[in-house]
C-alpha cells in the first residue's frame, strides 16, 4: 500500500495553561478591529473581561456580539453581521463552545463574501479566503477550532446543515485548558464523548485510496496516515482522562488531556470526516432536541458493533490506545473488548445508553433510518456499507439498548 496522507489545519495552534493571555498578541498580527463572538454566559465571566481588556490595551478596537445561541440558528448570523457592519472588522474572534466558534466562522464568511448563509451550504461553496479568524474554545469537544466546518440550524429544514470549506479554517487556534475548569460535569461528559466519537469515527473511516485529486474534490476524504496519527492521540488522551475530568473537575492534568484530545480529534476528523453515528444523530437530534455530543455518543457503541466485521483491526488499535491489554487476545476478541470499554466509559460518565431513553419516539424509527441513510457524505465514509434494512436494524438495536445481543 502506498503511503498517502492529507491534512488541513490552522496556520498556528497554541495549546497550554495561560495561552489565553496571548490572544491580543496573535490578534495584533492580523488586524486592528476585532468582532468577538461569544455567548451570554461566558461574556459575564472574569476571563472574558480580561481578554477584551488585553485586546484594547494592544490598540485593537473590539465589537462584542454576546448573544450566540446553541446550534447557531441561521438568521442570528445575519443579525450579528448587520450589527457589526458599521464597525467594519478586519478579523473575527470566536470564544466559547462549538456554537460560538461556528458563529465566528459564519460571520467571517458573510463579511467577506456577502449573500445569504444558505448560499454556502455543502462542500467547497465558499469562493475564497474570509476575514482571519482566531478560535478560542472554552469547552473540550467539538474541535471546531481546527476544522473546516460550521454547523447551523435552518428553520426551513428539519435537519441541521453544514458549510464545509478549507477557507473556514481558523488562522489561529488558541486552546487554554484553564478556560474549561468551570465546565460542569454533564457538559464535560457530553463534550468529551463527542470528541472521542470524532476520533473513533475518523480512525475507522473508509480508506479511499491515493488519488491525488481526492483532497481537491472533497473536504472529507476518509482515513489517512496523518489523520490516524491525530485520532490515536485523541483516543489515548481521552481514554485516560475523560472519566477523571468528569469525576474530578478541578484536576488540571485531566482537563488538559481532555482539551488536547478534543483538539487532536478535530485535527483528525476535519480531514477524514465522520460516519454513521453522526448520520443517525442528525435526525435523532432534530426530533429529540438533545445535544449533538450526547446523540453521537449514544450511537457510537452500536455503530462500532455494526462495523466490527469491517474494522476489527482498527478497533484493536483503538483498544490498545485506550489502555486495554492485548496479550493473548485475537483481533476479534480485542475488537469486542474495545466496544465493551467504550460502553463502560460512556456509562460511567452518564451517557444515555439507548435512543429510547434519549427520547426518540418509537414510531419514528423508519423515518430516522431513511433520513440517516440519505446523508451520503457521512454514510459513504462508514467502513461497512449500509442499505435501508441494515440502517433500520442498527437504529432498532440502539432504540432497544440491546448492544450485547445486537448482531448484523
Amino acid at each position: 500500500m502506498s503511503l498517502f496522507a492529507a491534512i488541513r489545519l490552522p496556520r498556528e495552534i497554541l495549546f497550554g495553561k495561560g495561552q489565553r493571555h496571548v490572544i491580543a498578541t496573535v490578534a495584533a498580527r492580523l488586524g486592528r478591529r476585532a468582532l468577538v463572538c461569544t455567548d451570554e454566559r461566558f461574556a459575564a465571566t472574569g476571563p472574558f473581561a480580561e481578554i477584551v481588556a488585553t485586546l484594547r490595551a494592544a490598540s485593537i478596537d473590539v465589537f462584542v456580539h454576546d448573544r450566540v445561541l446553541p446550534d447557531v440558528p441561521r438568521d442570528t448570523v445575519a443579525v450579528c453581521v448587520e450589527e457589526a457592519r458599521d464597525f467594519a472588522p478586519d478579523m473575527v474572534i470566536g470564544i466559547g463552545g462549538g456554537s460560538c466558534l461556528d458563529m465566528a466562522k459564519c460571520a467571517a464568511l458573510l463579511f467577506s463574501h456577502g449573500g445569504l448563509l444558505q448560499d454556502y451550504y455543502g462542500e467547497f461553496k465558499v469562493p475564497g479566503p474570509t476575514l482571519p479568524l482566531i478560535a478560542v474554545p472554552t469547552t473540550a469537544g467539538t474541535g471546531s477550532e481546527v476544522t473546516p466546518v460550521a454547523v447551523i440550524s435552518d428553520p426551513d429544514r428539519t435537519l441541521k446543515v453544514g458549510i464545509s470549506s478549507p477557507y473556514l479554517i481558523a488562522a489561529a487556534a488558541i486552546c487554554d485548558p484553564e478556560l474549561t475548569m468551570t465546565c460542569p460535569p454533564g457538559l464535560t461528559a457530553i463534550a468529551g464523548a463527542d470528541a472521542l466519537t470524532h476520533a473513533i469515527e475518523a480512525f475507522t473511516a473508509v480508506r479511499r485510496g491515493t488519488d491525488p485529486f481526492l483532497p481537491q474534490n472533497h473536504v472529507f476524504i476518509g482515513k489517512t496516515a496523518l489523520t490516524d496519527h491525530f485520532a490515536l492521540l485523541a483516543i489515548r488522551l481521552l481514554g485516560r482522562s475523560l472519566e477523571k475530568a468528569y469525576r474530578q473537575p478541578s484536576d488540571e492534568d485531566a482537563r488538559a488531556d481532555v482539551m488536547m484530545g478534543a483538539l487532536a480529534a478535530g485535527c483528525a476528523f476535519g480531514t477524514a470526516g465522520t460516519a454513521a453515528a453522526h448520520a443517525v444523530q442528525y435526525p435523532v437530534g432534530a426530533i429529540t432536541h438533545t445535544a449533538h455530543g450526547l446523540g453521537v455518543a449514544t450511537m457510537l457503541p452500536y455503530v462500532m458493533k455494526y462495523n466490527r466485521v469491517a474494522a476489527a483491526a482498527e478497533m484493536t488499535e483503538i483498544g490498545l490506545a485506550l489502555g486495554l491489554d492485548g496479550r493473548d487476545r485475537s483481533t476479534d476478541e480485542m475488537a469486542d473488548a474495545t466496544i465493551d470499554e467504550i460502553g463502560r466509559l460512556f456509562g460511567a460518565i452518564g451517557i444515555t445508553p439507548s435512543l429510547a431513553k434519549l427520547g426518540l419516539p418509537g414510531d419514528k424509527l423508519d423515518w430516522t433510518a431513511e433520513q440517516a441513510l440519505g446523508i451520503d457524505r457521512l454514510i459513504k465514509n462508514n467502513p461497512r456499507p449500509f442499505d435501508l434494512a441494515a440502517m433500520r436494524g442498527l437504529i432498532q438495536a440502539a432504540y432497544d439498548g440491546n448492544l450485547a445481543t445486537y448482531v448484523m
